[in-house]
């Protein structure tokens, strides 16, 4: 459900995923694990923040994982916007994929990779199914937007695969084709506004020259 104002002004929600972290570089699975940033991922949030500074945002909501909230930081330090952190914007819970490697998946759970990258609903390693995720997510995300002045700008910072499921359930796409919207690279965001039929996508992994998509939802 859009937040359109009374008045016709479009609000806007970015979606700004976290910095990076040493298990991105080791395409290791982190799933609701809680990682730090390295120094180059604190380096993107505090740069990326800037940018977004200049969006004007009027509120920030976090998941409390330390990737995420440590991003989030750099942009109210830069605003002065106090963060709301919630537990709801954490990523996928992956159980027994969280801490392996790519590779490492592949080797021992191939057919359940192969599944869920055919599009078919799979508990990777046993835990959350996309739909859930984006169950638990999207709300937070419509609640906070729904609280904006007319015309105002939301920041969401959060994780790719959350991302990803979020902006398709506000999209109104079915669960099938929210693969196609494709990963965000670290510390990139992506922008929604409101139109005449509901949110619509502005933009997807802006932020940055081409950089790859390291994490769980590449």
């Amino acid at each position: 459900m859009s937040a359109k104002a009374k008045d016709g002004s479009s609000r806007k929600i970015v979606l700004w995923r976290h910095g990076q972290t040493s298990w991105n570089l080791e395409r290791r699975f982190q799933g609701s694990t809680d990682i730090e940033l390295t120094e180059t991922g604190v380096a993107q949030a505090r740069r990326a923040a800037r940018l977004l500074a200049s969006l004007n945002p009027d509120a920030i909501v976090a998941s409390d994982l330390r990737r995420a909230s440590r991003t989030a930081a750099e942009l109210a330090a830069v605003t002065g916007l106090s963060v709301e952190h919630d537990e709801a914007l954490r990523e996928t819970y992956a159980g027994e994929w969280q801490g392996l490697t790519h590779d490492e998946i592949l080797a021992k759970y191939g057919e359940q990779y192969a599944a869920w990258k055919r599009g078919e609903a799979v508990r990777r390693g046993g835990g959350e199914l996309e739909t859930e995720v984006a169950d638990r997510a999207a709300p937070v995300v419509l609640r906070h937007a729904d609280r904006l002045r007319p015309g105002g700008t939301l920041v969401v910072v959060s994780h790719g695969g959350t991302i990803r499921t979020t902006i398709g359930r506000l999209l109104g796409l079915d669960a099938y084709h929210w693969e196609g919207l494709g990963g965000l690279s670290n510390c990139c965001w992506s922008v929604l506004g409101e139109g005449a039929r509901g949110w619509r996508l502005l933009e997807h992994n802006a932020g940055t020259l081409p950089e790859p998509v390291l994490g769980d939802d590449d």
